[in-house]
């Protein structure tokens, strides 16, 4: 499978989220970028970073009021705590809206595009022929992540996709479109479009249990 992966500066791409221009028999069927509040939630781990720092900062605090100090005492016990906690939150929800802003997905007839990164960008053509399966994760607030498994033997480094890879999957990574909107119509588009791209027909699968990673909406031959 050959997939391209050229770096280019999208300020001066000659077609948005594109590398060049589209042949004259492709067409552009989706374009969209993650939503940054779920991004930053979903794959920053944001709310747990939240609650880590919250527990750091009380147990840093807790020593002083037990021995019953003054509350001037408390704020002496977490003065460094505090200002890291701080920086660290919003270095991290700036890296999550930059990663957000800069990343933009596209589903055409023939495939599906990726333009990632925040100082070096580059970017992925996918074909859809290549593609094994799309699996969708739903995320509260009608978001979601679409994961592509790709066919052959070609791969592609997980430090080279993240965010926008499926979690956990390391030796066989899958590029993913992290938290998009309308989540489940992007996958239906991208089932036609797979369909009419390889001829074959395809299959969804019904969610197994509510909540959970599990295979959603499957895209394969029958």
């Amino acid at each position: 499978m050959t997939i391209q992966n050229q770096g280019h500066e999208h300020e001066f791409e000659p077609q948005y989220g594109l590398p060049e221009r589209l042949p004259a028999d492709e067409r552009i069927l989706w374009q969209g970028s993650p939503d940054a509040k779920t991004l930053a939630v979903s794959a920053f781990h944001m709310r747990k970073l939240v609650v880590y720092f919250v527990l750091l900062t009380l147990a840093c605090a807790w020593p002083a009021f037990e021995a019953g100090a003054e509350p001037w005492a408390m704020l002496l016990a977490v003065k460094w705590i505090v200002p890291l906690t701080v920086v660290a939150l919003v270095s991290v929800w700036l890296l999550a809206l930059m990663t957000a802003r800069t990343t933009v997905y596209t589903l055409t007839n023939k495939r599906v595009v990726m333009r990632l990164g925040i100082v070096l960008t580059v970017t992925f053509n996918l074909p859809l022929k290549r593609m094994s399966a799309a699996d969708v994760r739903d995320i509260p607030g009608g978001f979601g992540d679409i994961s592509l498994a790709l066919t052959g033997e070609d791969h592609i480094a997980w430090v080279h996709l993240w965010p926008s890879v499926r979690p956990w999957r390391i030796k066989k990574t899958e590029p993913t479109l992290r938290a998009v909107p309308d989540a489940r119509a992007v996958a239906v588009q991208l089932r036609d479009a797979w369909s009419q791209a390889t001829g074959l027909s395809a299959v969804a699968v019904a969610p197994v249990e509510a909540g959970r990673d599990t295979r959603a909406f499957q895209v394969s031959p029958t």
